[in-house]
């Protein structure tokens, strides 16, 4: 059998409803590393709160954090890690712009920090619930280019802070996270999870040809889209579902990714 990447989204895909991994869907996984092919995370998190899954699959090879903003192999060196920053000044440009817009968070991230102007009232598990007086966004604490910056802004002032930003910063992406949490998330231009995941390919000399992927949201669409094999899930946007090479039978409460990648390995 030809060597195959398995790029593995993880919320709405790997993760059920109550964000953990089955048994189900890490005894496939399992199987197939054993088969010789490579099982990649590609996450829109940050390594803060995805290595935990990475370290229950018990996984080896590079994880894909920030959307592909960080390539990495966690908790240990490997040659071909690779980031992706934005400029500091563009996160001192959005605090100041706090002072004529209703912006309830800014919080700027690289792999090993996290800076927070204040915490908002959300329950989405994906930022600390209290911040340590070292944690505080300022320009005297943020003293690096992060790789994300992630803004919380109410979608009437979304354009407006576009706008701005993408004309005095023209080398960035913006991308709005929609749905009831209201956010712009800007990384650094061309960065997404196909860019990562085909990193990690060429890094292993894998043709995309052999890549499959597996995700549900607007922000696996250049993965899927890209990839020799793009999978959307049962549970998946329906533009997700339009663009992919075929969706699976199950959703991700019903290891949906399991069942199909089971079939398509015949493991």
């Amino acid at each position: 059998m030809t060597k195959k990447l398995i790029a593995l989204d993880l919320d709405g895909t790997t993760l059920n409803n109550q964000s953990q991994i089955s048994s189900r869907t890490a005894a496939v996984l399992k199987k197939a590393e054993d088969a010789g092919n490579i099982v990649a995370i590609a996450t829109g998190r940050p390594n803060r709160i995805s290595v935990n899954y990475y370290h229950d699959l018990r996984l080896k090879s590079p994880m894909v954090n920030f959307n592909g903003g960080l390539i990495h192999v966690p908790d240990q060196e490997w040659a071909g890690e690779k980031s992706s920053t934005i400029p500091r000044d563009l996160v001192f440009d959005v605090l100041k712009m706090k002072q004529d817009l209703p912006i309830h968070m800014v919080a700027a991230e690289g792999k090993n920090f996290l800076f927070a102007d204040q915490i908002v009232d959300l329950d989405i598990g994906f930022f600390p619930t209290t911040l340590k007086s070292n944690q505080i966004l300022s320009e005297q604490s943020l003293q690096t280019n992060p790789t994300s910056l992630t803004i919380f802004v109410d979608n009437q002032d979304q354009p407006a802070i576009k706008t701005f930003l993408k004309q005095k910063y023209p080398h960035i992406e913006l991308n709005s996270w929609g749905g009831q949490v209201n956010a712009i998330e800007i990384v650094h231009e061309g960065i997404n999870k196909y860019a990562g995941v085909q990193y990690v390919a060429d890094y292993f000399n894998i043709p995309n040809a052999d890549i499959i992927a597996f995700g549900d949201e607007s922000n696996d669409l250049e993965m899927l889209t890209n990839v020799g094999w793009g999978v959307a899930m049962a549970n998946g946007t329906s533009a997700i579902k339009k663009a992919a090479n075929d969706i699976t039978t199950l959703n991700n409460n019903q290891d949906g990714l399991a069942d199909y990648l089971a079939q398509y390995l015949a493991i």
